[in-house]
């Protein structure tokens, strides 16, 4: 995962009993753990639980994350726990010993946090983006992403633009939006990855 400054200074200021710094630190990573629940088939309420004792267990260890950057991963670890103990009570079984740990994931299922991991960064960094871009291209890309689609015309009445800009307009926003220096950090971490595993099946091979 990226070091990623935003994430620390959350971190920094949760642990000084800031409410806001939590409320953000919720926001950018209940998505993460929604979607492990999910790959666990886990919802409703048993999601809910889920995500509330992983918070829970936040507040009581938030001194312990030595390195905020590894925070998703602490997420990840501990909501994949939680959702296995939800499995084995409703499976009516209690295995003995402690719960698996980062080391005792299965590979298959190990692949699949650090693939919600990369989805949850991909989301994080595009709403900060997304949220630094001026008014009239968040209006813009809001509209164009609706769904179902919204016709041109209709986009042209609501923002009082001619048809014909949107397209160019569109194009504009898009660009800074990858100039973004989330967005631009992120690519350059995914690309590094991409080179680190390229190397990696070379030597292998």
């Amino acid at each position: 995962m990226r070091d990623d400054p935003a994430v620390t200074a959350l971190v920094t200021r949760a642990r000084n009993g800031e409410e806001q710094a939590w409320d953000a630190l919720v926001e950018r990573y209940a998505p993460l753990i929604w979607s492990i629940c999910s790959s666990h088939r886990l919802a409703g309420t048993d999601a809910g639980g889920v995500g509330q004792r992983v918070w829970l267990q936040l507040v009581d260890h938030l001194d312990e994350v030595r390195d905020p950057a590894a925070l998703p991963g602490w997420l990840a670890t501990t909501t994949f726990r939680e959702c296995a103990r939800v499995q084995r009570a409703a499976r009516g079984t209690h295995a003995a010993g402690h719960p698996p740990d980062a080391d005792t994931i299965p590979g298959h299922q190990a692949q699949t946090v650090e693939q919600q991991l990369l989805a949850a960064e991909r989301h994080a960094a595009l709403r900060e983006a997304f949220a630094r871009l001026p008014p009239c291209c968040q209006q813009l890309i809001t509209l164009l992403i609706q769904d179902p689609p919204l016709p041109h015309a209709t986009i042209s009445a609501r923002l009082n633009i001619p048809v014909g800009s949107i397209g160019p307009n569109r194009g504009r926003c898009l660009d800074r939006l990858r100039r973004d220096p989330a967005i631009a950090a992120l690519i350059s971490a995914e690309a590094e990855k991409r080179h680190q595993r390229h190397d990696e099946q070379s030597m292998a091979s």
